[in-house]
C-alpha cells in the first residue's frame, strides 16, 4: 500500500500531511517560497535601502594661496590650465605691488593691509635707529620688526577664526610678543596662527598641499577657516634663468599641477574653497651688460650701503652728506638718485625711520652692484618700480563667493587684505586698501 507520506521528509511525532494528497502540496510549497524569500531578504541587498546619512555641509574655507615671482603675463603662456580655469571661473587681473617690489614687503603688505612703509618691513634687508648695530634679514623672527601692522591671521585668532599657515613670511613670528633673551625661547608673548610650519625649501609642493589637505580633514572645532599657502619654484627660476627662459615656463607649469592637485583633494573632501592666488611682484630680465657700479656714481669713502641690485639704499658717512649728495644728485645713466623725502608720491615711500636716507632707482632691467670689482648679475630681478610692466604680479580669485568670468583693471596689492577679510569673514584693520575694486565681482558685496 503506497504511503500519504511525502517523499524524504520525517514529520516527526506531531506532524502528518493532510489526507488529501493535491491539498497539502501547495500549502508546502508557499511554505517553501517564503522560506526562500525570507534567506534572500537577509543575504542579498535590499531593494529599497533606508536613506543614507548625508555628510555636513562644509562652509567654505578661505585659501590665500602665494607664487612667488610669478608676473602677471605668464597666465598667457598656455602652460596653466589650473590657473586659466580658475581665474575663468572666477576674477582676474594684473595687480601692482607696493614698493619696493621685493619678496617680505609685499607679502607683508597683502596680509596687513598696510604698505611697506607704513608696516614696517621697508626691505628684504633694513635697519632700525631704535636698535643701532642690528640688521634685519629674511630670517629675522623678532617681533620688534614685525609689530607695527597686525597679520590677518592674528586679527582672526582674535575673533575665535582658526587659521593655519603653510609658509608665509612674518606667519612663524610670535606677533605683539618681545625678545625674552632665554636659551629655549628667545621670544615670549604674541600671538601666532593655531597652525604654522617653519619655511624650508626642501619641503616639496606635494607636501605643501597634502599639508594643507590633512589641516582640512580635521573635525570641524580644530578645522582651520583661513588658510595660506606659498610656492617659491617660479621666482627662483625666474631669478636664476630669467622670466622668458623654457626653465621658468616650466616652474609655472610645475606649480599650476599643485594647485590642482588641491583642487582635487578639496572636491574628495566635499570642502568648498574660496581661493585667492597672489604674486608678490613680477620679473624683469637682467643683464652684465646692464648694470651700474655704486663706486662710480659716487665715493665709497662718503657712504655706508645697505642694498643693491634694481635699488640701492645708502647712509652718508657723518660729515659727508655734502659730498655725497654733490656726486648721487648729478644725471646719471639709467639711475636716479634723491633723498628718501624726495621720491616720487606715487612710490608712497620714504616716511618710515627705517628706509636709508638716500636711495638710487635704476630703470627696469638694470641693477646696481656695489663696486665695480663685484660681479655682474644675469637672470631675472624685482624690486623695480611697481608701475613697471614687468613688475605686475598675478591675481586670480575663485570660489563661490565669487562671480565667474569677471576682469579687474590693474589695483594696487593693497586691496587684497580687506578682499580676504570680508570672504573670511574676519574685522578688518584700517589700512590703504579698498573693497571698491571687487564689490562688482562678489556674489554677496
Amino acid at each position: 500500500m503506497q504511503s500519504d507520506r511525502h517523499p524524504g521528509l520525517d514529520p516527526g511525532p506531531t506532524f502528518s500531511l493532510p489526507r488529501n494528497r493535491q491539498e497539502g502540496r501547495p500549502r508546502l510549497k508557499a511554505g517553501v517560497t517564503i522560506l526562500v524569500a525570507a534567506l534572500l531578504a537577509l543575504l542579498l541587498p535590499s531593494a529599497a535601502p533606508a536613506k543614507a546619512k548625508r555628510a555636513p555641509v562644509r562652509p567654505p574655507v578661505t585659501i590665500l594661496i602665494s607664487i612667488d615671482g610669478f608676473r602677471a603675463d605668464y597666465l598667457d603662456r598656455g602652460a596653466s590650465p589650473t590657473l586659466s580655469a580658475l581665474a575663468k571661473a572666477g576674477v582676474t587681473g594684473p595687480m601692482r605691488p607696493s614698493y619696493p617690489s621685493l619678496t617680505f614687503p609685499n607679502h607683508w603688505t597683502l596680509v596687513t593691509g598696510r604698505r611697506p612703509d607704513r608696516n614696517g618691513i621697508v626691505g628684504n634687508m633694513m635697519e632700525d635707529p631704535r636698535r643701532p648695530g642690528e640688521i634685519f634679514t629674511m630670517a629675522s623672527e623678532d617681533p620688534f620688526w614685525w609689530n607695527e601692522a597686525e597679520p590677518i591671521w592674528v586679527s582672526a585668532e582674535k575673533q575665535g577664526i582658526r587659521t593655519a599657515t603653510m609658509f608665509w613670511p612674518g606667519s612663524n613670528v610670535t606677533w605683539g610678543g618681545h625678545k625674552a633673551n632665554r636659551f629655549h625661547t628667545p621670544f615670549e608673548g604674541g600671538v601666532r596662527p593655531a597652525d604654522w610650519q617653519q619655511f624650508s625649501g626642501y619641503v616639496t609642493d606635494e607636501q605643501r598641499v597634502n599639508a594643507v589637505l590633512d589641516w582640512l580633514r580635521r573635525p570641524a572645532a580644530i578645522r582651520p577657516k583661513l588658510v595660506t599657502l606659498y610656492f617659491d619654484e617660479v621666482d627662483a627660476a625666474g631669478h636664476e634663468y630669467g622670466p622668458d627662459d623654457p626653465r621658468t615656463t616650466e616652474a609655472v607649469r610645475d606649480v599650476d599641477a599643485a594647485i590642482g592637485r588641491l583642487r582635487a583633494g578639496l572636491a574628495a573632501l566635499g570642502q568648498p574653497a574660496n581661493l585667492v592666488i597672489v604674486a608678490d611682484h613680477g620679473m624683469a630680465p637682467i643683464s652684465a651688460d646692464r648694470s651700474i657700479p655704486m663706486d662710480q656714481l659716487a665715493n665709497p669713502a662718503d657712504y655706508r650701503v645697505l642694498e643693491t641690485g634694481p635699488y640701492a639704499s645708502l647712509f652718508a658717512v657723518p660729515g659727508r652728506e655734502a659730498a655725497l649728495e654733490a656726486a648721487l644728485f648729478k644725471p646719471h645713466d639709467h639711475v636716479r638718485c634723491m633723498k628718501k623725502a624726495d621720491l616720487p608720491a606715487a612710490l608712497h615711500y620714504g616716511a618710515n625711520p627705517r628706509v636709508p636716507p638716500y636711495q638710487c632707482l635704476a630703470d627696469s632691467g638694470w641693477t646696481i652692484r656695489k663696486t665695480t670689482a663685484e660681479r655682474p648679475r644675469t637672470g631675472g630681478a624685482h624690486g623695480y618700480d611697481p608701475r613697471a610692466r614687468e613688475m605686475a604680479a598675478l591675481f586670480i580669485a575663485s570660489g563661490p563667493a565669487f562671480r565667474a568670468g569677471q576682469r579687474v583693471a590693474a589695483f594696487d596689492n593693497v586691496d587684497v587684505y580687506p578682499l580676504i577679510a570680508r570672504i573670511a569673514g574676519v574685522k578688518a584693520n584700517p589700512g590703504d586698501g579698498t573693497i571698491a575694486t571687487f564689490s562688482r565681482t562678489l556674489k554677496r558685496p
